[in-house]
């Protein structure tokens, strides 16, 4: 006669897994309540290895149980003298990969439920490299533009953003594929893809299937 294990869900299948978990909760509590966010939402969970400066945190808006996972980099510029203007702005229930980096100029605005997969670049400027006797790291950020990413969209694993100038909109519902390069707006419920990225599928809202995000 076999005995069948009775099996109760862990948490922890690995016990050292126990000591990033703790870590990630301190971070995400000090960071909620230490750093001074323009305004920062309830359920904050931000791994302890992401990089965000304390210095900028005015110019962050961050809504309620927002995920940012590990080596994530959260990035402004220098401040002095723009009255706090709002440069990052990230609503409820988003979810930012590891190691993806967000890098804003301007504004970059990313509205409610949005899946961000890993490895993945959003920023509204580029560098300036036009002075060619001048090293490229010595010459700037271009004025670039700001990027608005709305509800409900799937940015998978890989995916470059950049806005070179004016407003960079990927509308509602959008699923970007892996590795794709956007640099210009498109329209809510496309399917994106490529170098440079353009319109794959447009979907239709009115079906009941879902289409598979790799986010």
């Amino acid at each position: 006669m076999t005995k069948t294990a009775h099996k109760h869900p862990m948490r922890f299948d690995d016990p050292l897994t126990l000591f990033p978990w703790a870590m990630t909760r301190l971070f995400s509590l000090w960071v909620s309540q230490t750093y001074p966010f323009s305004l920062v939402g309830s359920n904050l969970s931000i791994h302890y290895t992401v990089l965000l400066d304390r210095r900028m945190a005015t110019a962050f808006r961050i809504g309620n149980s927002v995920k940012v996972r590990k080596d994530a980099w959260l990035n402004t510029f220098d401040l002095t003298g723009a009255n706090d203007e709002l440069r990052i702005v990230i609503e409820d229930n988003c979810v930012i990969g590891a190691r993806t980096v967000i890098s804003a100029k301007n504004m970059i605005h990313i509205e409610h439920d949005v899946l961000i997969g890993s490895s993945v670049l959003i920023q509204d400027h580029n560098h300036a490299y036009e002075n060619l006797n001048l090293p490229i790291r010595a010459q700037g950020l271009t004025p670039g533009g700001s990027i608005r990413i709305e509800h409900s969209c799937c940015i998978s694993p890989g995916v470059a953003i950049v806005s070179p100038q004016g407003e960079l909109v990927m509308g509602h519902n959008c699923v970007v594929a892996p590795n794709a390069v956007v640099t210009r707006s498109f329209p809510p419920y496309s399917l994106v893809g490529g170098n440079p990225a353009r319109v794959l599928e447009q979907l239709d809202p009115s079906k009941t299937e879902s289409l598979a995000c790799l986010g």
